[in-house]
């Protein structure tokens, strides 16, 4: 009977402790990987924890899963084009930046990795990033050999050294048949890792 007590009130103290991801404006990025449909239910998740999520997908990314989707999860639109039309008198990739509390890139791959310690803009998506002042948390997945070559992993180290977060990758059989380290984490392990990302920040002032 007391064991039971403890569970309930342990429940009850969870429950009752405001979720970190609650109200939070989440920036995900998706790039062209097979990984991407994870990133739905990663959108998923957030959204049923509380988050505001908005989307921008790479071209690449579109191969691999359909904008609709994410639109239908997030209920809100995902953006493609840097060179769409906006209502915004603030370009996309600077409202955008000022709208987000936690920017998640998943999957991540070589390619945007990359881009970014490369400090390129040349689509919406870095073009974002470089703009970003919110902490940026990003899930690599690409082929073992390719994780493992010394140009990504120095970008790696670079990126991390300015301050970007990574979770994973993890190792089990890829998509493409080999076994090693380059599968994308979970959505789990991602939310766990954005929690912890933004434990003791609050929301970001706005200007």
């Amino acid at each position: 009977m007391a064991k039971k007590q403890k569970a309930n009130q342990g429940r009850r103290r969870k429950s009752s402790a405001k979720d970190v991801l609650a109200g939070r404006n989440i920036l995900l990025g998706v790039t062209g990987g097979i990984a991407a449909y994870k990133a739905a239910v990663l959108a998923s998740m957030l959204v049923r924890r509380g988050a505001q999520v908005r989307t921008i997908m790479t071209e690449p990314a579109t191969r691999f899963v359909g904008p609709i989707t994410f639109q239908a999860l997030t209920r809100q639109p995902v953006y493609l084009d840097m060179w769409a039309a906006t209502e915004s008198y603030r370009s996309d990739h600077i409202g955008m930046a000022d709208w987000t509390d936690a920017c998640v890139i998943a999957p991540a791959t070589a390619d945007v990795i990359g881009r970014i310690a490369a400090g390129l803009a040349d689509d919406l998506l870095t073009t974002t990033v470089l703009a970003l002042q919110a902490p940026v948390l990003l899930a690599p997945a690409m082929n073992t050999r390719m994780w493992a070559k010394p140009a990504v992993q120095d970008n790696v180290a670079k990126i991390e050294a300015w301050g970007y977060h990574l979770v994973g990758p993890a190792e089990g059989r890829l998509a493409c048949g080999d076994t090693g380290p380059g599968r994308m984490s979970e959505p789990e392990e991602i939310i766990e890792a954005l929690e912890g990302m933004l434990a003791g920040v609050g929301p970001r002032k706005r200007t």
